[in-house]
């Protein structure tokens, strides 16, 4: 039943997390830790890291490579990170942090995908790459949800009204065929005979879009 594996790792001090201050007040406020307490929770992932995110990444790709399941890089950061996750035969580039990764990655075929709510917001959360940078060099494949599912449809408005080359029909791509190619969706993703008939009619009212009518495989459902 799986279809899509997103390869993580939050280790301290790399990827999402290579500003340690950034680290330290994410997850003190996420885990109401002590300043004690978490610098020992930093020691203990770090020692956790060391000893397994080799194997069990490597552990999980093969397994997914041999039963054919798309792969997702996560928050790569580094030239090097770029390089594992190309030899890895990942299809997707999963909120790379930094635009160095963001641009090696789709130079390499994989599609970058980034959140919607950092479109929508300006920019990220954890004070990594912004998502209209990117657009703004042309290498935004994918919007995804993220954290907040309404931003989606939202962020296909917003990336077309933004200094780029970025049409509304390129701009709704990036929520609907793109996603669908990079995760072998094959049967949906375009109004093409043949496929899914899955349409959402929207109208935009004081520049934010609303949903007005659903329909799924050809049948309305809102």
């Amino acid at each position: 039943m799986i279809k899509i594996v997103s390869v993580m790792d939050h280790s301290p001090g790399q990827r999402q997390f290579m500003d340690m201050d950034k680290y330290r007040v994410y997850y003190q406020g996420k885990y109401g830790l002590s300043d004690e307490e978490l610098e020992k929770f930093i020691v203990r992932q770090r020692a956790n890291s060391q000893q397994y995110s080799d194997t069990h990444r490597k552990s999980i790709v093969e397994m997914c490579q041999a039963r054919g399941i798309p792969l997702a890089s996560h928050d790569d950061a580094t030239y090097e990170h770029i390089e594992e996750s190309a030899s890895f035969g990942m299809t997707i580039a999963e909120f790379p942090t930094t635009k160095v990764a963001a641009m090696e990655s789709h130079k390499r075929g994989m599609n970058v995908l980034m959140g919607a709510p950092n479109l929508v917001r300006g920019g990220s959360h954890s004070g990594n790459i912004a998502a209209h940078e990117l657009a703004a060099e042309g290498v935004l494949d994918i919007l995804s949800s993220d954290y907040y599912p309404a931003s989606i449809l939202h962020a296909a408005f917003i990336l077309e009204g933004l200094d780029n080359d970025y049409d509304l029909p390129n701009a709704i791509r990036t929520v609907t065929k793109n996603p669908a190619n990079a995760a072998n969706l094959n049967d949906r993703g375009e109004l093409a005979v043949g496929l899914r008939a899955d349409l959402v009619r929207v109208n935009c009212v004081d520049e934010f879009p609303v949903v007005q009518q659903v329909w799924q495989q050809g049948t309305r459902v809102f």
